[in-house]
């Protein structure tokens, strides 16, 4: 009977993970409409095939280093996966490219039913990370260039924080007490810090600013399309949050189902809860500040990602409030970031994923302060100060990262496009296809 129970946790832990892949699939097809619906009738299918190529990159460039990186680096000393425990050395050097002892947990093998699937859900987190960046470039990159950027990023920079406040042998958890359950920092802030650096050293859209310094608002062809493309979005995070926690069966301690990945427990009912209050708490504090149906659904994805550090731990309540405030600070802050630094962030992402993302992670350090960062005897624990820790790291990592591989590329002239293609458009300078051959059909003016 013990055998049988095992082999039937197992079974669903393979099943479960499966399915979050689809679903945080349709993140993507969201992200594809959003940023295609938010640029001008030029640019459409340019910003369009962006988002193809980051997906299409970012999986291999995970498979071949990402995936070692996350193994090997919390402490550079032992690694686990499931059911395999060998070294973090060994590990590392045989992962990357299927070689060595590890070679049969990196492909098809009919004894391995856990390691296929969660290298696919890490996988897609991966790929989220290129997507949170390319809303905020749009109109003005080179298509090689920003593929370098999301391989970059994708295969390196959020790899790294997850390895070291992700894992339960990352430094941040054991020495710091890091808690980040939905990757409000190490997925979104790292993503949209990493942008902010690109964002430097790309410059803005021409005709964005002014002599004087004010700005001029560049609005994107279609705004249903890109409305609705953030809601699909909201529909992928059910997947990616799903992901983030880990079935257990009945090897837990303290008797649950499931656990988070610092193996503290959770369980769905906790995610259903807070999400769909998070939700709600985004949507209804933009909605109150600007009235704007774009960003009424852009407060729904910050009031996630202003909860998804303790979505594992919140009462419903507190997930509300934390979001409607996120929803409220949410067009001040993007406002505020414009006027001060003078970037071009076409759609707000860093505002969205990098502020709303640290201070999401500073409101779990204040509320869940004591709480145990991992299922360990003497564990460290959550605080303000281990919360405010992991946020320096995050954000001088992802802009670092970011700064530094754009100046390389900026450099070598393959970063921005020309002027003139800005002016004629990416689209009939770079794709060979048109996205409205006959135009877009408008109504009539009315009669005198």
């Amino acid at each position: 009977m013990e055998a049988k129970g095992g082999t039937t946790n197992t079974n669903f832990a393979e099943m479960y993970y499966y399915i979050t892949i689809p679903i945080m699939i349709i993140i993507h097809a969201g992200f594809l409409a959003y940023e295609m619906g938010a640029t001008r009738m030029k640019n459409v299918l340019s910003s369009g095939v962006k988002n193809i190529l980051a997906f299409a990159f970012v999986i291999p460039a995970f498979y071949f280093f990402g995936w070692w990186l996350y193994w090997a680096l919390p402490t550079g000393l032992s690694g686990s996966m499931g059911a395999m425990e060998i070294s973090g050395v060994a590990y590392a050097n045989s992962i990357a490219w299927g070689w060595g002892e590890s070679a049969a947990y990196m492909g098809p093998n009919t004894g391995d039913q856990i390691d296929g699937v969660f290298w696919g859900a890490f996988a897609l987190f991966a790929a989220t990370t290129a997507s949170i960046m390319s809303g905020a470039l749009i109109e003005r990159i080179q298509t090689v260039g920003f593929i370098i950027c999301a391989i970059v990023l994708g295969g390196f920079s959020w790899v790294v924080a997850a390895a070291w406040g992700w894992h339960s042998d990352g430094w941040l958890v054991t020495q710091w007490g890091l808690h980040d359950f939905g990757a409000a920092g190490l997925v979104h802030a790292v993503a949209a810090f990493f942008a902010f650096g690109v964002l430097f050293n790309l410059g803005p859209r021409i005709g964005k600013f002014n002599d004087d310094g004010s700005s001029n608002d560049i609005g994107g062809h279609n705004m249903p399309f890109t409305i609705t493309g953030l809601m699909l979005i909201i529909v992928g995070f059910w997947g990616f949050l799903m992901a983030c926690v880990v079935p257990g069966g009945e090897s837990w301690s303290w008797g649950h189902n499931f656990a988070t990945i610092y193996g503290t427990p959770t369980n769905l009912g906790a995610l259903a809860f807070n999400i769909l209050m998070s939700i709600a708490g985004g949507i209804i504090g933009a909605w109150v500040c600007t009235k704007d149906p774009f960003w009424m659904m852009s407060g729904a994805l910050a009031g996630i990602i202003s909860c998804a550090s303790g979505l594992d731990i919140y009462f419903p309540a507190q997930a509300f409030v934390i979001a409607l405030v996120a929803g409220v600070i949410l067009k001040p802050c993007a406002d505020w970031l414009e006027r001060t630094f003078k970037v071009d962030d076409a759609v707000g992402a860093v505002t969205v994923h990098g502020t709303i993302g640290i201070y999401g992670m500073l409101m779990l350090g204040i509320f869940a302060s004591g709480y145990p960062a991992i299922e360990a005897e003497g564990a460290a624990t959550t605080s303000f100060i281990g919360q405010l820790v992991g946020s320096v790291v995050f954000i001088i990592l992802g802009f670092g990262t970011g700064w530094v591989t754009s100046f390389i590329l900026k450099m070598l002239g393959m970063l921005r496009v020309p002027d003139q293609a800005q002016l004629d458009g990416l689209d009939p300078t770079k794709v060979p296809v048109q996205a409205y051959p006959e135009g877009i059909p408008t109504s009539p003016a009315p009669a005198e």
